[in-house]
């Protein structure tokens, strides 16, 4: 399985914990690959520090105020950037844009390309 897809899965049960307040262990697949799991587990253990982030880099808006789509694909791409040091930052912001691009409103992939660019501008003007 891509890990494309992988991504996917990992962003669908994350939403539909959000909209439907299940817990993840229902929601998760049981035939999910180890890199989902981790995804799923990375985002749900982080998610207070993933927000906050997202509130930082989205002026004006509260993470409350975001689609349930676009705020899980979010966290899930910048779980892989703080955490996934197997995955290049270009690699885990493009596919964020493409799951926007795919699944959310027309704007969104902007919304989530400028979020994840200051993140990504930040951790290497630091580095």
């Amino acid at each position: 399985m891509r890990r494309t897809d992988q991504r996917r899965a990992a962003v669908v049960a994350l939403y539909q914990r959000d909209v439907t307040g299940r817990p993840l262990a229902e929601l998760v697949d049981p035939h999910a690959t180890p890199f989902t799991r981790e995804l799923i587990e990375g985002v749900d253990a982080d998610m207070e520090q993933l927000d906050a982030v997202i509130e930082r880099f989205a002026e004006g808006w509260s993470v409350e105020r975001i689609a349930p789509l676009e705020r899980n694909i979010l966290r899930v791409a910048l779980h892989e950037l703080r955490s996934r040091h197997d995955v290049p930052d270009e690699v885990a912001i493009d596919e964020a844009i493409e799951a926007a691009k795919e699944l959310c409103a027309r704007e969104a992939p902007s919304f989530v390309n400028g979020i994840l660019g200051a993140v990504q501008r930040e951790r290497t003007a630091r580095a």
